[in-house]
Formats: C-alpha cells, structure tokens, sequence
C-alpha cells in the first residue's frame, strides 16, 4: 500500500503541554479515514502539524514537502468557512486548480472540467455565477468543500466539512468522500458525525488528550468501552440491512 502521508512521533505543544503527544500513523490509498475525539482532543493541531503549518517535533512526509508539492499532494480545508471576497462561486472554486497551473496561466479545459465536476459533486451548479459572500454559511461551506474537491490531489484533509450543512448535504458530503476513496484517493476528515463516520468511513482514527488511542475499523474503533472512556457517552449501534445505525443515547460521566 502506497503511503499518502506518514507520521512518526509527531508532537505539538502549546507552551509546555503537548496537544499532540507522539503520535505515528501512516495514510495509505484507498481510504475514508475519519478522525474523532472529544473537543479539546488535538485533531485541528495533528492536522496542521502534518502538513507543516505549525511547528512540531517528529516527521512527516508532507511537511518536508515544498509548499508548491504539497499544494499537489494534499487538498487543505480548515475550520474557517467565511468567503469575504465578492467573488463568483465558480471563481472560488476555480482556485482550487492553482497549483496545477503555469504562473499567470489561463484554465484550460481540463481545468474547467474539474471545477465543473466538483460544483456538480456539492450540488452547486446553478449557484456557479452567484457571489460566494452572499450565500449562507452552509453553502459557503460547499463552496469550499469544492474548490478542495477541483484541487483533484491524491489526499484530502478536512477539519469537520459538515457542520453547518443540512443533513442530506452532510450525507452527500461523506459518500463524496467515500467515493473518492473508492477512486484509490484518501479522506481524512475530522467530525463529531459518529454515525456518519461509522457509515461512510474505511478506517477510524480516535484521538484523547493528544495521544491516538485507537486506529482501526468502524466496528473496532466505535465499542462500548471506548466510547464510554474518551466521550462519556453510552449508544446503540447495530448493523442493518441499509448499514450501520450509530446514534450516542446517554452520557455517562454526569
């Protein structure tokens, strides 16, 4: 399995207290990976200190990379979801194709056909001559989740792409993700969603306090005894005919 990035030992602190303690993980082809844990548990700092934005200790393959390789290599959605600039949709995702592009160089027609395909993908075709700044804050977020689908690089990572969204954009969202994955691409992305992690990703990574405390399948990752101890909830997940049904019912730590 050919590796998309790879991590050892990698380490982010925040004055003395590490927000990501030694964590190693390598993202082969093929996989949805989904990226949990509670808030506070480091998956926003294990992401950008994968990719180099922020200083840390231990290694990463898309750190070392120069910024113009790693435009190419990796797609990057942060948190951040406000468009301030007046610009069309299509325009906004258009950027998206930048690092395919000569210095000063026009789209050419395979350009336009990826910024087509990811506005078709969001479901914002008819919105491609609006402005961005002017839709809401859930289109807006589409708008973006787009550009990083037009930027076509072999790894996608993205720091919870659904909040905001409807639940039909969310679904539509993760089964983007999963199909890209069926592709031979790679997903990592961070949300709350367990259910839609249990759904439509390949491979749950479980972060708390920093440290990764469990990588594996869905059903190896999301149990009882884990969940009760990173989360302090109780749930009820079963596998049925149109798939796994995952829903937190109870805290527990109250």
């Amino acid at each position: 399995m050919s590796a998309l990035l790879s991590v050892k030992g990698l380490t982010a602190l925040r004055g003395e207290c590490p927000v990501v303690d030694d964590v190693s993980v390598t993202i082969g082809a093929g996989e949805c990976v989904g990226l949990i844990g509670p808030n506070g548990a480091g998956k926003t700092t294990f992401m950008r200190a994968a990719l180099g934005l922020m200083p840390s200790k231990g290694t990463s393959t898309l750190a070392d990379l120069s910024a113009a390789a790693r435009a190419r290599s990796v797609a990057w959605l942060p948190q951040a979801r406000d468009i301030a600039w007046p610009m069309t949709v299509e325009t906004v995702v258009a950027l998206g194709r930048i690092p395919h592009l000569p210095r000063g160089a026009k789209l050419r027609p395979e350009d336009r056909a990826a910024v087509d395909t990811a506005l078709a993908e969001m479901d914002l075709t008819s919105f491609a001559g609006r402005l961005a700044n002017q839709l809401s804050g859930g289109e807006q977020a589409r708008v973006l989740i787009a550009r990083a689908l037009a930027q076509q690089t072999p790894l996608l990572m993205v720091d919870e792409p659904i909040a905001g969204l409807d639940p039909a954009h969310q679904i539509g969202t993760m089964q983007s993700f999963a199909s890209l994955a069926a592709q031979g691409k790679s997903v990592v992305v961070s949300l709350h969603d367990l259910g839609l992690a249990a759904r439509h990703c390949t491979r749950i990574l479980m972060l708390s306090q920093g440290r990764l405390v469990a990588d594996g399948a869905p059903a190896e990752v999301l149990t009882s005894d884990l969940l009760n101890k990173v989360f302090g909830i109780k749930v009820f997940y079963e596998n049925t005919d149109q798939g796994p049904v995952f829903q937190p019912t109870e805290i527990t730590y109250r």
